[in-house]
């Protein structure tokens, strides 16, 4: 499936793939801050923004093949492609796709991880899907939503936290639970980093609840050509809750890669 994407910006294209619950809309500082770096796009996940869901089974393989297929219809090469959390496990799965390494010059890791749920995790995933579809998105903003962002958001940057509100709000029972059974059954994907022959950035924030430094320590150790930034004040989506410290962080990768 082709995935809808915004497009802002000249220059070498950045694709950047959004977290969960969230869609596109959530790189939208990123989109207005770098155009004058990248052709920043942004695509939308199936069942989020302006994609549709479409009727195959749950699966990350399923979104990368998605991803894929967009990269070729937009005919991008020389791409760094970048993720946040579901985002980055989207990347990480894609990266198995000769078709789609061959289109890239670099990635971004940001507050993800490689390694795949627990079961406990899994079975907490399956919970909260059967709990959307039976009462709708209200559990993700009781169970989901505070661990998403970190205290120092919570504390003091209220817009922030009305914008992923309103995200959240704004999602697909539907689209939430495929999403949330297909992350619970996604594999590890620690065996694509070693020999990556790829730039790489691993972003985390010192806030990050969700996936720690541990994980994006975890990642870049396995990596060769690699810088690991960590943002202070920012939880899981620094994206949005360290907007200028993000910016700034891949402003600097682009350049220092730049062909």
């Amino acid at each position: 499936m082709k995935l809808a994407a915004s497009t802002q910006g000249t220059g070498r294209p950045l694709v950047l793939l959004h977290a969960f619950p969230l869609s596109s809309a959530m790189w939208t500082d990123q989109r207005d801050g770098l155009s004058d770096a990248a052709t920043v796009i942004t695509p939308d996940f199936r069942g989020f923004g302006e994609t549709p869901l479409g009727e195959d089974e749950p699966s990350i393989d399923v979104l990368a093949d998605d991803l894929a297929e967009t990269l070729a219809d937009l005919d991008l090469h020389d791409v760094v492609l970048g993720g946040l959390s579901l985002g980055g496990y989207v990347l990480l799965a894609a990266l198995r796709r000769p078709d789609v390494r061959e289109r890239l010059g670099g990635i971004v890791l940001m507050d993800t991880k490689a390694s795949a749920d627990t079961a406990q995790a899994a079975v907490n995933r399956y919970r909260i899907a059967d709990d959307v579809i039976a009462r709708g998105t209200g559990v993700l903003i009781k169970e989901v939503l505070p661990n998403l962002l970190g205290r120092t958001t919570k504390d003091s940057r209220p817009l922030v936290v009305r914008r992923v509100t309103s995200q959240i709000q704004a999602a697909a029972p539907s689209s939430v639970a495929w999403m949330q059974r297909a992350m619970a059954v996604r594999r590890e994907t620690f065996d694509v980093l070693p020999g990556l022959d790829l730039p790489a950035l691993v972003v985390v924030g010192d806030e990050d609840a969700i996936t720690p430094e541990s994980d994006a320590h975890e990642m870049a150790a396995r990596l060769t050509d690699v810088r690991l930034q960590r943002l202070t004040g920012a939880g899981h989506l620094s994206a949005m809750e360290a907007a200028e410290d993000v910016n700034a962080t891949l402003r600097r990768f682009l350049s220092e890669i730049a062909p």
